[in-house]
């Protein structure tokens, strides 16, 4: 359900802003992302899991801010960022 280390590593490295970035609204989005497709994934399965439920609509409450903040400061970069990510907005 987590996201191991070369995964985060690899994500880090592609929406990075600069070398030493890794806490940026554009990485954090695509962290959340993962997460999120992860823990749907498991919801799947596990439908009557409400803890991994709850779990799930707070990352994706803490995504949406994310992007609001990038939509409102820096719209060509929510752009990009939510074509790379493929999600619907």
């Amino acid at each position: 359900m987590s996201i191991t280390a070369e995964k985060k590593q690899a994500l880090i490295q592609d929406y990075q802003k600069g070398k030493t970035d890794t806490g940026s609204a554009e990485v954090q989005v695509a962290l959340l992302t993962e997460r999120i497709s992860n823990l749907t994934e498991h919801m799947k399965t596990h439908k009557k899991d409400l803890h991994s439920r709850r779990g799930l609509l707070i990352l994706v409450g803490r995504r949406k801010r994310l992007l609001k903040y990038l939509k409102s400061k820096h719209f060509e970069t929510y752009q990009d960022v939510i074509k790379r990510l493929g999600l619907r907005q």
